[in-house]
């Protein structure tokens, strides 16, 4: 199925829309996820991550309170290593102007509504398997953005004041 271990991961979903969170959580458990943590709006999903671990995160866009894109930029913000936490965002908005804000916000993976069960599998695994370093430049905390192994040139990135951060320099 996958080169990771279902049952060992633990994936929170934020979603304010019962529907949607028992479809999001019924895909899961079919698929083997059984490590489960709902949290019904973005206060609530950044409260969890501030006291708890989770390997994966699964976030709606349009929430009432705080957004799907607050919600990633307060659990980028983390003193802590959940900061580094792999996030997917899902709506049905898909415009590539709210793509941005999403990957700006500092999202992992993006996925279009409807879902499949397949959809879901392949961008976790993508998000899982392909884990980018994070940068924090003091505007921006997050996986790096550049899709492009080297997008700079040696005098470019002299220049850049980002500073690439990995998860064993966060203190707990």
């Amino acid at each position: 199925m996958s080169s990771f271990d279902a049952a060992n991961l633990k994936i929170m979903i934020v979603e304010d829309n019962v529907h949607f969170l028992t479809l999001l959580r019924s895909i899961l458990q079919a698929l083997g996820f059984t490590r489960l943590i709902e949290a019904h709006d973005g206060i609530e999903g950044v409260e969890i991550l501030g006291e708890q671990s989770v390997d994966l995160v699964i976030v709606d866009w349009k929430m009432q309170g705080m957004d799907g894109v607050e919600c990633v930029r307060q659990i980028r913000g983390l003193n802590c290593a959940n900061r580094f936490v792999p996030i997917i965002m899902v709506t049905g908005y898909t415009e590539e102007s709210l793509r941005n804000r999403a990957r700006d916000a500092g999202v992992n993976g993006f996925l279009g509504k409807p879902v499949s069960p397949q959809s879901l599998l392949n961008r976790m695994q993508a998000v899982l398997n392909a884990q980018r370093q994070f940068i924090d430049t003091g505007d921006y905390f997050g996986p790096d953005r550049r899709t492009s192994p080297d997008p700079y040139t040696k005098a470019d990135r002299r220049k850049s004041q980002a500073k690439i951060i990995f998860p064993d320099d966060c203190e707990d």
